[in-house]
């Protein structure tokens, strides 16, 4: 085996996965290229299903459980199902790097037997299928991150005995809760990249257009979760891993600020890295399964569990609070305000995402909202706040900080190539403790005048508050051409400032309608690619949706606005928000 060639590894690892799939679930005929058909939701995958098993898969995660807490549907008959349903998504899409179907079922019958026992579930998620980024450890499951170097290993080290026994704290809390897991999912080698691709599943593709990314790093998930294979996951997000995977493949997902959700545990690159954290959060089929899975995993209480957690319970008077200025905005009162970023100064957006800006404004018009206007109450203030230049160019500093030498590291255990990704810090050296602490300065200004200017909008929006939420893009385009992920541009500030960001579903593109116009006026050199990468009839059909950034800790108040609002435009667009 010592000559065994990374090439090879990944192959049998590959063919493993395919492999753990029960022979009554593979798919006996090819699958018609991505050319021929790009959409492989819906009536496609339906195709393959009972029509038992499309009413449990297409209920989303809080229907689910109203379902199964309350014994209506049996643990196993909803983790089979979903069983069934991701293994046609990986056959599709290459989305699963592990799939430990026969454990999950064992693990509903116990919950079955429990209900049958005590007449009552074992907790807020008892029978809930969740899928996992393949960052989280399990019990008797491998975890290899992308990493061809991690296959047999518990993060790249042989031998070591938590392999076969480790959990990561997460892991433990859904548990708790009644959850059944079932499956991981794929991400880039590395994770830092806004592609879903390694040498173990190769690629993997948007199940709404295939000839187009899922995004990444929690590629997998979001792909999953389109195809209904899973009714919702948790991902992670250190410059957009969550959102970005979210938006393209036309789910929900938020990324909440550090210390909200349990990290302690999981696998990760650049460990120990802590100028800007990855976060944990979940995505889902809808936004109130979001706040679900949100609000049950700090049922838990993991701040006695994960140092860097902060004590802080789901707040339900925020919650309330918004709900109660949501209504007072219906009555006619100028209650809520909403600021419009329609791009970021560095890459203007291709026509899908600027179709999409233009219906939530004209939703929240709609609805009798104010989208900031100027002090004379004429026209939509553009978002202008310190140049997201500056904020991403210290982004892009913190990332290469270790000269990449980490994933250089994990990269060689099996000899994998250096260009698989986008690989941070390739040829720059590793910086010292005194230009580390400079960079935090650095940052720490940068998020002070970020804050002043947020605030300084209380003396425009007539609510005496500063605005509520930033409506702006995830990405300039609706999923990507592979291999041409070029700007991080409209996630990474949030990941910087540390703010909430929840995304939601608007439209898709629309070739007969989303036609470029010539330009010559240019922001970047970025901007210029980014626009001659548009191709109407390669993204037609893509998903298009938007963020919505709340400030620090605002998660209880993005949810439910991203709630709302999502809700509000579907009336309009005729996407199905489950």
């Amino acid at each position: 085996m010592t000559n065994t060639t990374y090439e090879q590894l990944g192959d049998l690892k590959r063919r493993s996965i395919l492999g753990a799939i029960p022979a009554k679930w593979r798919l006996q005929n090819p699958i018609p290229q991505a050319d021929e058909l790009r959409d492989v939701t819906g009536a496609y995958i339906q195709q393959f299903l009972t029509p038992q098993e499309i009413e449990i898969t297409e209920t989303d995660a809080a229907g689910i459980t109203e379902q199964t807490t309350s014994g209506s549907w049996t643990a196993v008959e909803v983790a089979e199902a979903f069983c069934h349903r991701a293994a046609l998504a990986h056959q599709l899409v290459n989305c699963l790097h592990e799939v430990f179907f026969d454990a999950a079922i064992e693990d509903a019958k116990r919950l079955d037997a429990y209900f049958a026992e005590h007449k009552k579930p074992i907790g807020p998620l008892h029978g809930l299928p969740i899928s996992l980024k393949d960052q989280f450890h399990v019990k008797g499951v491998e975890t290899t991150m992308g990493y061809v170097g991690w296959i047999g290993t518990f993060q790249g080290k042989k031998d070591d005995p938590r392999r076969a026994t480790f959990e990561s704290e997460l892991v433990k809390e859904l548990r708790n809760l009644g959850a059944v897991l079932y499956c991981k999912t794929s991400v880039p080698a590395t994770l830092m990249a806004g592609e879903t691709v390694n040498n173990i599943i190769s690629y993997t593709w948007n199940p709404k257009n295939r000839l187009l990314s899922s995004g990444g790093s929690s590629g997998g998930e979001g792909a999953l979760i389109a195809l209904k294979g899973s009714p919702g996951g948790f991902g992670t997000d250190i410059g957009g891993s969550i959102r970005i995977p979210a938006v393209f493949n036309g789910v929900f997902g938020i990324r909440p600020s550090s210390g909200r959700m349990p990290y302690e545990g999981a696998a990760n690159s650049i460990d120990g890295q802590n100028m800007i954290l990855s976060v944990v959060g979940p995505l889902a089929t809808t936004a109130r399964s979001l706040t679900l899975l949100f609000k049950t995993v700090l049922s838990q209480q993991p701040w006695y569990h994960d140092p860097l957690v902060l004590e802080l319970p789901w707040r339900a008077d925020v919650e309330e609070r918004t709900r109660a200025l949501i209504r007072k905005s219906a009555d006619g009162s100028p209650s809520l305000a909403f600021a419009i970023m329609r791009h970021d100064g560095m890459v203007r957006p291709h026509p899908p995402i600027a179709r999409a800006v233009e219906i939530v404004e004209q939703t929240l018009k709609r609805l009798g909202h104010k989208v900031t206007q100027n002090l004379k109450g004429q026209g939509v203030i553009e978002w202008k706040p310190p140049a997201h230049q500056i904020g991403i160019d210290i982004f892009g500093r913190v990332c290469v900080a270790d000269g990449g030498a980490d994933i250089a590291h994990h990269l060689g255990l099996s000899g994998e190539p250096k260009s698989l990704q986008c690989i941070v810090g390739e040829g720059i050296p590793h910086m010292s403790a005194l230009e580390i602490a400079a960079l935090n300065v650095e940052k720490r200004q940068y998020q002070k005048l970020y804050m002043d200017y947020w605030n300084s909008t209380a003396e425009i929006t007539g609510t005496g508050r500063p605005v509520d939420g930033v409506i702006c893009p995830c990405a300039p385009h609706a999923a990507v051409i592979p291999h041409k992920y070029a700007h991080v541009g409209y996630t990474a500030f949030v990941n910087l400032l540390d703010y909430t960001s929840v995304v939601f579903p608007v439209t898709q593109a629309d070739k007969k309608v989303d036609v470029p116009e010539p330009k010559d006026d240019f922001l970047s050199e970025i901007d210029k690619i980014v626009h001659e990468q548009y191709d109407p009839e390669m993204y037609d059909g893509a998903p298009a949706g938007l963020q919505i950034v709340g400030r620090r800790l605002e998660e209880e108040k993005m949810l439910t606005l991203a709630d709302y609002i999502s809700q509000e435009v579907s009336l309009h667009s005729g996407i199905s928000q489950n």
